[in-house]
């Protein structure tokens, strides 16, 4: 039987202004808080979590594997997987139409994703 994706939890950073008050915080910081709060509305265990995408446009200078430090951010098990993807505008929404196609096809049970 084929299983069917269904978004169980959502969550959000506020917006910023260019140099402004969110200018100083790294987006695996946003990304994890944005994770935990999906997480804890969705009211799944993170150890159940299996995988993590995250889109991130703007990657230079946060280092390796942002999807992957957003993880560690927000608590996941550290053998849970990771992937960073970038579509530029649409990086966020590539980030949750892979999660589907992984739980789709059997791959994963639980996915985060967004961007």
């Amino acid at each position: 039987m084929q299983s069917k994706a269904v978004i169980l939890g959502t969550a959000r950073t506020p917006f910023g202004r260019l140099g402004g008050a969110l200018s100083s915080i790294p987006g695996t910081s946003l990304g994890a808080a944005a994770l935990v709060g999906a997480i804890e509305r969705a009211g799944v265990d993170v150890a159940d979590v299996e995988h993590v995408i995250m889109g991130q446009v703007l990657q230079a200078g946060v280092g390796q594997a942002p999807a992957r430090q957003a993880s560690f951010k927000a608590g996941l098990a550290k053998t849970t997987t990771s992937e960073t993807v970038n579509k530029v505008c649409a990086s966020g929404l590539l980030a949750v139409v892979n999660a589907a196609r992984l739980i789709n096809d059997g791959s994963n049970a639980l996915v985060g994703a967004g961007g």
